[in-house]
């Protein structure tokens, strides 16, 4: 039976205040790899002995003071891809991708943490919207130029692209993270060679939440959430895809992120 590898990713809201809570969920869940988004660490003060001694020895980031920040954990070697865009002009760390070099086989492996887009969705009022809409253009575009093929994408999307991934469709679709012009372009983005990993598990008419506002004082009772965090693959790993679970119970941990982390099983071996 081929070796499973497990991938968690997971908006952790500043690394170097929850590295407690990487430390639990690494000790509960035993990932091969972990991709983080809101690090909100420059590269020079990264925590590289706090999660070298989780067991992650090959490591892969870009992040920036107070915002953003994007982070590969890896038991696993990983060769850094580098001809990656400057997206919308912005050196702002919400892009990293690397191979991950396991001994049953090679997978590339993308982490995305695309921005929140404001308050009001629209491009001609609110510069962050507009931002948004184009950083996904542009991610779109140079992915249908790239040969696709045993590729994973995850990351916080920023987006709930279905029905079913909001608390309320009929409340939301004027609510940034929800609106059709961002789903719209997630879609096509999706189309450009891959899979929706977590609906392959769970049917679109199911509700899929990966995130609770802070502002949600029981965020159990109310359920109001929505699916913001992804994992995408190529159809060609489709076949070798195990399990997904989303991390409920992380959400209720002591200063827990607003998201909770996503994990998927697959091997890369047939």
């Amino acid at each position: 039976m081929p070796r499973r590898m497990r991938l968690v990713t997971w908006n952790i809201n500043s690394l170097r205040l929850r590295l407690p809570l990487l430390e639990k969920l690494v000790r509960h869940l035993a990932p091969d790899v972990v991709c983080l988004q809101e690090t909100k660490v420059p590269d020079p003060l990264f925590p590289e002995d706090g999660v070298k001694a989780l067991g992650f020895e090959h490591l892969h980031y870009r992040g920036m003071k107070g915002y953003n920040g994007v982070a590969i954990l890896s038991r696993h070697p990983l060769k850094p891809v580098t001809q990656t865009p400057v997206w919308y002009g912005k050196e702002d760390c919400r892009h990293v991708a690397a191979t991950v070099c396991a001994p049953e086989g090679e997978v590339e492996l993308h982490d995305f943490y695309i921005p929140a887009g404001g308050d009001e969705p629209d491009p001609e009022t609110n510069p962050k919207f507009a931002h948004k809409l184009a950083f996904i253009e542009e991610v779109t575009e140079w992915f249908q130029s790239r040969p696709l093929n045993r590729t994973v994408l995850v990351g916080d999307f920023n987006i709930a692209p279905l029905e079913h991934d909001v608390w309320s469709h009929k409340q939301l679709l004027k609510i940034v993270s929800h609106t059709p012009p961002e789903t719209e372009r997630l879609n096509r983005w999706l189309q450009t060679g891959f899979v929706d990993a977590m609906r392959h598990f769970v049917p679109a008419d199911e509700k899929l939440y990966t995130w609770w506002s802070y502002r949600n004082r029981d965020w159990k009772k109310s359920n109001r959430g929505r699916r913001l965090d992804h994992v995408w693959m190529t159809p060609d790993l489709l076949p070798n895809l195990h399990g997904m679970t989303v991390v409920r119970e992380a959400r209720d941990w002591e200063s827990p992120s607003d998201h909770v982390p996503v994990v998927v099983d697959f091997s890369l071996s047939d």
